[in-house]
């Protein structure tokens, strides 16, 4: 136990990271959040974890000793007053509470997740201040956007892996595993539970839909009357009325299963997925149980980084580090 790698983590939501790092065998020392339920959904199914309920903004980590700080700060944008933005100049962002933990507890590793889109956000200038503030702390630091459906995750999910190393740890992204993980192996013999449903004019249009297929299989005064005006407004928008298929890993899973723009639909039953169903598709234990209301569980798990894909990385991670403590042990014998 005492050699296992310590992680503090921040914004840790349900504990998807969290729970992968740990299958890595990496230790938790300090989990945050803000919510309420997310704290109690960590604190009921790891009961010895070190789970600290409130704004970031109030804790401490001066003297705090971890190998890895790790979590997905919100992405907001900064003032961009002058030509370059350094660490104060984030200060009231999400963004600077990571930033200042990094700082004051100086881990070997760090790693940020985040949106795809964060690389885009601003036009890239979000990106840039955020690499430029980490390089500004010490690390060397790097960025991948990887796809957890290529690390054993029944679901595409695209993610910005921001991974900062002090001098002297090589860090590899994970390569994939190559096979795909359908939706039907990914739901076998799932537990029942409890699940949102369709109204009954959105369930009469969704009968309609065929496994696979999307608002473009409707009859086409079903697809103007369903669509309204984004019926006209051109783009892909293939997410609207969408029935995943078996034989398919799952969409991006959102905060909530029956949003109007990114459905969600069972492959054979016109409904939502399940809770349970939504927690095996993110690749949580059938034994992870989620606190607060239904709505509250849904978006725990929807924002959640998927088990698999997390314990890929803290693969990598325990390997980096390991090495480089192999390193200095044999330089001190040496």
């Amino acid at each position: 136990m005492e050699n296992k790698l310590k992680v503090v983590e921040l914004f840790a939501g349900a504990g998807g990271l969290a729970l992968g790092l740990e299958e890595a065998g990496l230790e938790a020392i300090l989990l945050n959040d803000f919510d309420a339920d997310c704290a109690a959904t960590l604190r009921k199914n790891r009961p010895n974890w070190n789970v600290v309920l409130g704004d970031i903004k109030g804790i401490d980590f001066t003297g705090m000793k971890a190998d890895v700080v790790s979590g997905g700060f919100p992405c907001q944008a900064f003032s961009h007053a002058g030509k370059k933005l350094g660490f104060e100049d984030t200060r009231g962002t999400l963004f600077y509470e990571f930033a200042r933990a990094v700082k004051e507890i100086k881990p070997k590793l760090f790693i940020a997740e985040n949106v795809a889109g964060l690389a885009t956000h601003d036009n890239g200038r979000t990106l840039t201040v955020v690499l430029d503030v980490f390089k500004s702390l010490g690390y060397n630091v790097q960025y991948k956007i990887l796809d957890a459906v290529n690390y054993s995750v029944p679901q595409k999910r695209k993610r910005i892996i921001i991974i900062g190393t002090l001098d002297g740890i090589n860090f590899e992204y994970p390569t994939g595993y190559g096979k795909l993980v359908t939706l039907k192996e990914a739901l076998a013999n799932v537990p029942q539970s409890s699940g949102t449903r369709y109204s009954e004019n959105r369930k009469k249009v969704l009968d309609l839909v065929p496994p696979g297929g999307s608002w473009v299989n409707l009859p086409l005064d079903i697809q103007k009357e369903f669509m309204g005006k984004s019926f006209y407004s051109g783009g892909g928008k293939r997410g609207m009325a969408r029935r995943i298929s078996w034989d398919e890993p799952c969409l991006t899973l959102t905060t909530s299963p029956s949003q109007k723009q990114t459905e969600r639909c069972h492959p054979e039953e016109t409904r939502p997925f399940t809770v349970r169903e939504y927690a095996r598709i993110q690749t949580f234990p059938d034994n992870w149980e989620f606190c607060g209301g239904m709505s509250s569980q849904y978006k725990q798990i929807g924002n959640a980084v998927p088990v698999n894909f997390a314990k890929a990385i803290g693969n990598q991670i325990v390997k980096a580090l390991s090495v480089r403590l192999v390193t200095q042990v044999q330089s001190q014998s040496s």
